[in-house]
């Protein structure tokens, strides 16, 4: 994920791509869609199930939320995690990609910025899967010559009909061709290049796995080192060279969590802005500093990423403390 601008992009309409809108149907919420559609190697990574194509640049989906998951949680045990929440808009996002726009399954795509909001109530568990529909609208398309390079989607978030959520994120897509030169000597690089680093507590970011915790201590208060199991199930579940963005989420997440001091907080708010990939070969420090608290009493916290003495990725989180 990076936010260097590619050339060759000229602003057109993101509606030219659809063909002949079929009838709206019912959402389905019987089975997951394929796995390569949201560039997901496990199905049981996928939380997609539907798709309907509403009109030019208006979509609605379905998707399920697990009653557990072993790394999204739920959070505490009256709550999903909003985590699990942004992960099901991206995976969203990638399907409209892929089959409104037709976007090939071998394309790279490049996250610049996400945020998203939702409300604690909409996060509530059920002894059951919950069922949530998402409204996607598109805008701002960008091209590389005929070919789609880019948009914003703009998304409403729904449970039992009720407006839980939204989210938003600009995102880039480039061949295999283009991302080899893109990446240069890095593209061919692999997680096991990190070196491995003792990570705080499992307790202190509400983990009950070592494996799942991202951040190390340094001698620097405020300040944490990026730490990741390369084989981690979900968070490398496909081949990558470069460290994912769930990835620089969650660290965000738990140097949060550290921050405010309670490690059952909920980022119920969050932005990032992705200025250059984070690479395996180098330390990447996690850098928290706690803002004035927002109005609804949320805790905010700017966690930065920074590597080669510059800020990778920006984010800030609105934590509602347990």
């Amino acid at each position: 994920m990076v936010g260097t601008l590619l050339p060759e992009t000229v602003g057109r309409s993101s509606t030219e791509t659809i063909g002949e809108i079929p009838a709206k149907r019912r959402i389905d919420f019987q089975q997951t869609i394929p796995r390569s559609l949201v560039h997901r190697a496990a199905v049981s990574e996928v939380f997609v199930t539907d798709l309907n194509i509403l009109a030019p640049g208006r979509f609605e989906l379905g998707a399920q939320w697990p009653r557990r998951h072993g790394f999204f949680g739920p959070r505490t045990p009256s709550s999903h995690d909003p985590l699990l929440y942004a992960e099901t808009c991206r995976q969203a996002g990638m399907l409209v990609a892929h089959r409104a726009y037709g976007i090939p399954l071998g394309y790279n795509f490049l996250s610049d910025h996400k945020e998203y909001e939702v409300d604690e109530e909409g996060l509530a568990t059920e002894s059951r899967p919950v069922d949530v529909v998402l409204q996607i609208s598109a805008h701002d398309a960008r091209y590389r010559g005929k070919n789609i390079g880019g948009m914003r989607f703009e998304f409403d978030v729904f449970r039992d009909g009720k407006h839980i959520g939204t989210s938003s994120e600009r995102w880039r897509c480039v061949s295999s061709a283009v991302y080899r030169r893109l990446r240069g000597e890095h593209f061919a690089a692999t997680p096991f290049q990190v070196r491995v680093l003792p990570t705080v507590e499992p307790a202190e970011v509400g983990r009950n796995h070592t494996q799942d915790v991202l951040v190390a201590a340094t001698s620097e208060k405020g300040v944490w080192a990026l730490q990741f199991d390369p084989d981690h199930a979900v968070l490398f579940d496909h081949t990558v060279d470069h460290v994912p963005g769930m990835v620089m989420v969650e660290a965000a997440r738990q140097a949060a969590l550290l921050t405010v001091g309670d490690p059952h907080a909920l980022p119920l708010r969050a932005e990032i802005e992705f200025h250059a990939y984070v690479e395996f070969e180098a330390e990447c420090r996690v850098v928290a500093t706690e803002l004035d608290p927002a109005e609804d009493d949320c805790r905010l916290v700017r966690v930065e990423f920074e590597q080669y003495g510059k800020t990778a990725v920006t984010t800030t989180l609105a934590m509602r403390l347990s």
